[in-house]
């Protein structure tokens, strides 16, 4: 193991001598069609015994995703909004899911966006919304069960009560404001041991890792597999997929 995972092997290794495990979880957004990055990221999830949920894009996908993943038992399919589509007024942050339309429009399309991927992934899918930019506005929330989902996932610290659970990623591997490739292996490290801390001093949320296929770099995908490598078989840490979480 490299140096800069040091910090993660040390704070595993607490876990392990308290006698507890840490529960994790992986969200890959944006999947519309097969790709050489989604296979990719099929081989390598697999390979390690890593449960992944997939966030597909119900308006730009298809009949040949369905295809692909009926094979893959390891895979969640969740829905992604339904066009990826920025809806938010100019100068405002990026939003599909929010105040600029109304509520029955957007409604109407989770509603068409869960019926299309159920019917699409029937052994893969799990009602989870995923909103595109991990965006959704607040009025919406209390309709969500109604439409049938079971669960909100986005990013950050999950809030507790409300309407409908929270599934939410915390460590995204993507420097969005600089490369547009992965973030560097010493600071995603130094997130993933944070993280680690605020679970072992009595936070029960699981620790979501969040990645995007279609943009990784080398430096991303290398970053995936240091880091399946160093926790798939560690005794502290246990990869679970997101239904198992929301039957916790």
């Amino acid at each position: 193991m490299r140096m800069s995972w040091e910090p993660l092997r040390r704070e595993l290794d607490r876990w392990q001598a308290a006698g507890r495990v840490a529960r994790f979880w992986l969200r890959d957004d944006d999947a519309v069609e097969p790709t050489p990055d989604l296979e990719r990221l099929l081989a390598l999830s697999g390979e390690n015994a890593i449960p992944l949920t997939l966030a597909v894009i119900p308006g730009l996908t298809g009949e040949a995703l369905g295809g692909r993943l009926a094979e893959e038992a390891g895979v969640t399919v969740a829905v992604h909004g339904w066009s990826h589509t920025n809806h938010a007024a100019p100068q405002r942050k990026k939003q599909e899911l929010g105040g600029e339309r109304p509520p029955e429009v957007v409604l109407g399309e989770l509603r068409q966006g869960l019926q299309l991927l159920k019917r699409l992934h029937p052994a893969r899918f799990l009602p989870v919304l995923v909103p595109p930019w991990n965006r959704i506005d607040a009025g919406l929330i209390p309709a969500l069960p109604e439409l049938a989902f079971a669960a909100l996932s986005v990013y950050g610290r999950a809030k507790l009560g409300g309407p409908i659970p929270f599934l939410n990623t915390h460590v995204d591997i993507i420097d969005w404001h600089g490369t547009r490739g992965g973030r560097s292996e010493e600071e995603l490290v130094a997130e993933l041991v944070a993280e680690l801390g605020d679970r072992f001093a009595g936070n029960d949320e699981p620790i979501g890792l969040l990645t995007h296929h279609l943009v990784h770099d080398e430096v991303a995908w290398d970053f995936l597999s240091a880091l399946f490598a160093a926790t798939a078989l560690h005794p502290a840490v246990r990869w679970l997929p997101a239904a198992a979480l929301l039957k916790a």
